[in-house]
């Protein structure tokens, strides 16, 4: 493997936590909302993919413990399809990392800086990214370490502040319409739990592998929790209004006044949301550079950051002509292609990886070198 930096389980916890909550908190519910309606709440708790995503991973690292996705790829697939399939996943990567900074150029945009341009927004935060991921993956490790107290605690700021005024009623009548509406609005939400199967590039470079298992369920547990409560007072606040809000939880920031003092929190937001998309972007950003060096067999990933940093800053200009556009399509051709490399790709890598034997991963993991 290129990377020789060590992170503990919990580190990657952290990071996977960050790579998770902070877009879902910001546009899933008013995309969830136009399927699941007054039980918006309850789409979190229907996510399946993470419950194949955990098991999957930590079965490929069982039987390839010191070898990376790439190498896996190749190792079970052979050579040339494993390059083939390499180049797909890398692409993948690519394109969903110039969506999720699109999110955040949008954000910070539409909501604060509308008279600065996508691309000054979009190249500062990759730039200041693109450092971070030349340290490697310890460096991202100890931002997640540094930020997620700062988040979880102003999260849980918003959450507490606005209690006051939820209106209950909004939510009712629960499965009024049966299961299936909030099934459907859980599908968009596949998208952000699928990418739990990011662990598959970190559990490498665990160096308590033992608590990788507990670890991953912990945080699938907690991202279900965030997202849980998030969607919820964001609707008993908006109602039905929920659905024709871009960012929902923003609205909550706004609508603070406390006393006619403590008001206008969405600076507050921003920070919250600044900090955890800073680590969701190096997270993948770095995933997109690892996987580039091992498919090209380089020595160093580091020489190859900031041309990686141009090409994504590019896609996110390009990955859509404007914010309702992209939610569309995150909402249609986006569900089923992260499906496929989130879920099933992984899934059916471990299939072969199983039908070929025990022990096949240690085999390979510990009788090749790689080339």
């Amino acid at each position: 493997m290129i990377e020789k930096g060590k992170i503990s389980a919990l580190q990657m916890g952290k990071m996977i936590y960050l790579a998770i909550t902070p877009t879902a908190i910001l546009t899933a519910s008013g995309i969830s909302f136009n399927f699941a309606r007054q039980d918006l709440w309850l789409s979190p708790v229907w996510a399946f993919s993470g419950v194949i995503a955990v098991p999957v991973v930590l079965g490929l690292n069982r039987l390839f413990p010191d070898r990376s996705v790439i190498q896996t790829l190749r190792d079970t697939v052979g050579r040339l399809p494993g390059l083939v399939i390499g180049a797909a996943l890398w692409l993948y990567y690519l394109y969903i990392s110039g969506i999720i900074l699109r999110e955040y150029g949008e954000f910070i945009v539409g909501a604060f800086l509308s008279d600065t341009p996508l691309i000054v927004v979009l190249g500062s935060l990759v730039l200041v990214c693109a450092l971070a991921v030349r340290g490697g993956v310890e460096i991202v490790g100890r931002f997640a370490d540094l930020f997620l107290p700062a988040f979880l605690l102003l999260f849980l700021l918003i959450v507490l502040l606005i209690i006051p005024d939820l209106h209950i009623t909004y939510m009712m009548p629960v499965l009024g319409d049966g299961i299936l509406p909030s099934v459907k609005g859980s599908l968009v939400l596949q998208i952000w739990f699928g990418e739990l199967s990011i662990a598959w590039f970190f559990l490498p470079h665990v160096s308590d592998r033992e608590n990788a298992k507990k670890t991953l369920w912990i945080t699938f547990g907690a991202i279900i929790l965030t997202l849980v409560v998030s969607n919820l007072v964001t609707l008993l606040l908006l109602g039905e209004l929920t659905g024709g809000y871009s960012f929902p939880f923003l609205i909550l920031a706004r609508y603070i006044d406390l006393a006619e003092f403590f008001t206008h929190l969405e600076a507050l937001f921003m920070a919250i949301w600044v900090l955890g998309a800073f680590v969701k972007i190096c997270v993948f950003f770095y995933i997109t550079v690892i996987g580039a060096a091992e498919w090209m067999n380089l020595a160093d990933y580091r020489p190859i950051v900031f041309p990686v940093a141009l090409l994504l800053t590019l896609f996110g200009v390009w990955v859509a002509a404007n914010y309702q556009e992209m939610t569309h399509t995150i909402s249609t051709s986006v569900i089923p292609l992260s499906f496929t490399m989130f879920i099933v790709l992984p899934a059916l890598i471990y299939a072969i990886a199983r039908i070929r034997g025990p022990g096949s991963g240690n085999r390979y993991s510990s009788g090749r070198t790689r080339k």
